[in-house]
């Protein structure tokens, strides 16, 4: 029996999670992939590692300016760039070597890769990784059940006076709609239908070591570049630019929503991301299109296109069940930040009502 239970990994549901963790409640967070930080990822390939989920942190608001303060301040991030670029490829002119459009934007990183932010902030936490939740219900002893995906050896239930579904809402919804008719309130199921996301692809390409040289007489020498209105490519950036250990060119591609939304049943996704690079290749660098190495992932729920006007949705009914995350708010890092903290706030209040670290949580892990 835990007082809370809190379904996902992510930065939202960490946060929720240190909150009441360090106000002294009993919390387990529960996971279903192998590692915590949700988009907030990182793959290992070969002898070194790739961005495949959030680029970087830039400072969009007060709780990731606090963030990004103390992790410089630990040396697990540090600047990556100054200078962000834009290609319209939409222009009659574009094609290799269109020119990039310079913005002043200070994009900070984890040399050790982005998942570093994330095991911050699990620092101390109980957390049951590769535990898909495969559905919860109400109890007579006023908590909930949570039946998880069995393992050999791990716990097949768990209790919880309150629950908080820290995780995408349409995925929230696959655990909670059948909840409808044990007095769940069908108004809380229609607000997370409303919500309504984009999916995206990332692609890792991996170059010989020979092509570093090449980059190194790149004009302008660029890390990160925006795609405006165009039909495959959102984003790239050369991800092994973050590293300290690698001569390895990597590259990271990002799709729009519209080309990803192509794939969504794919179950191989290579040739997207031969589609994805050979873009690439058209629009900056030749050779971007015969890599030596690639890795497609898709985000099926990547950023939210339609979001709740509120930091959390919750309800007592039939007991304590919050849900939060990007898509509470807004959809920055800023909003999933800010939803942790609502909805631990939220759930305190319905549990002890005791003091809550608050935004000075950050001290403690």
């Amino acid at each position: 029996m835990f007082d809370v239970a809190i379904i996902g990994a992510g930065l939202a549901g960490l946060t929720c999670a240190q909150q009441l963790h360090q106000a002294g409640y009993s919390v387990v967070v529960v996971e279903k992939s192998r590692g915590v930080g949700g988009r907030v990822a990182t793959r290992r390939l070969h002898d070194t590692r790739a961005d495949h989920g959030v680029r970087y942190l830039e400072s969009q608001g007060k709780l990731v300016q606090q963030l990004i303060e103390i992790l410089l301040q630990r040396n697990i991030l540090q600047t990556w760039t100054t200078t962000t670029y834009e290609l319209d490829s939409a222009k009659p002119e574009f094609g290799v070597g269109s020119e990039l459009h310079p913005s002043s934007v200070t994009c900070y990183v984890a040399p050790a890769g982005m998942t570093a932010v994330a095991k911050v902030l699990a620092t101390g936490l109980d957390i049951w990784l590769n535990r898909r939740v495969q559905a919860m219900v109400p109890t007579e002893k006023q908590a909930w059940r949570l039946t998880l995906e069995p393992t050999d050896e791990q716990p097949s239930e768990l209790m919880a006076k309150a629950v908080v579904v820290a995780i995408p809402a349409p995925q929230a919804l696959m655990i909670l709609e059948p909840l409808a008719g044990m007095g769940l309130p069908s108004v809380f199921l229609d607000s997370l239908r409303s919500v309504e996301f984009d999916p995206c692809l990332s692609a890792i390409a991996l170059y010989p070591t020979q092509r570093q040289k090449d980059l190194d007489e790149l004009n302008p020498a660029w890390k990160s570049i925006t795609f405006s209105q165009d039909p495959y490519l959102g984003w790239i950036g050369l991800d092994s630019s973050k590293r300290l250990d690698t001569s390895t060119p990597i590259f990271v591609l990002q799709s729009t929503a519209d080309f990803a939304s192509r794939y969504l049943d794919a179950t191989d996704l290579h040739p997207a991301g031969r589609q994805m690079l050979s873009r690439a290749a058209q629009l900056l660098i030749p050779w971007l299109d015969t890599p030596k190495w690639l890795q497609v992932h898709r985000w099926r729920y990547a950023f939210p296109r339609r979001s709740l006007p509120m930091d959390y949705l919750a309800t007592t009914t039939p007991l304590p069940v919050i849900c939060c995350g990007d898509w509470c708010g807004g959809n920055r890092i800023e909003s999933a930040l800010q939803s942790g903290l609502a909805a631990a706030t939220q759930i305190n209040h319905q549990l002890q009502q005791r003091s809550l670290p608050g935004e000075s949580f950050w001290d403690a892990v």
